[in-house]
């Protein structure tokens, strides 16, 4: 029963040092991680580490990009981009983090990411989708967070993201001036 409890303590104690060394990472990496935000791009690059993210795509040939989440997370909203022929590829890392990715229903998502101790789901309602439609390939990990694929987002959980970014912007900016 001794070793049991040991054990349990011993899984606590590396999470805790596992969050703690991540949060490290997190900080050092926020500045180092590129970022394409601009919603006509057609790969992003989008970054909420230790922030919200509210993002709307309106690509006309979205081809991707990446997605890094790190104690942040928000919405990535792709319904008026318009996907590569080809397809697109997001790399997501979620790390204490999560984002709710919204796609149209007539988009293919396939989902080749790790979980560990975070999860990815897909809450869409798809029925057969013809061989051509639109496909996003999602790869990378979830690590303690998550990332949920749906179809919806209400205007006001936008527009209250969107608030949150602009006035998290705006302490960042009074911060680099000194205030």
């Amino acid at each position: 029963m001794k070793l049991i409890g040991r054990l349990i303590g011993l899984f606590f104690a590396a999470t805790i040092v596992a969050a703690i060394a991540s949060a490290i990472a997190a900080l050092s990496l926020k500045q180092r991680l590129p970022r394409v935000e601009d919603p006509d791009a057609d790969e992003v690059h989008l970054v909420a580490v230790f922030e919200p993210l509210a993002f709307t795509s309106k690509a006309p040939a979205f081809t991707g990009g990446t997605l890094d989440t790190w104690y942040g997370g928000g919405v990535v909203d792709l319904r008026e981009a318009v996907p590569h022929p080809s397809g697109a590829i997001l790399r997501v890392r979620t790390i204490f983090g999560g984002a709710q990715l919204v796609v149209p229903d007539t988009w293919r998502v396939s989902i080749a990411m790790t979980s560990i101790f975070g999860g990815v789901g897909d809450t869409r309602t798809t029925g057969e989708l013809p061989a051509d439609a639109p496909h996003l390939i999602l790869e990378g990990v979830a690590l303690f967070g998550g990332l949920g694929i749906s179809s919806s987002v209400s205007d006001s959980q936008m527009e209250e993201l969107t608030s949150a970014v602009e006035a998290h912007r705006a302490e960042a900016a009074l911060a680099d001036a000194g205030f």
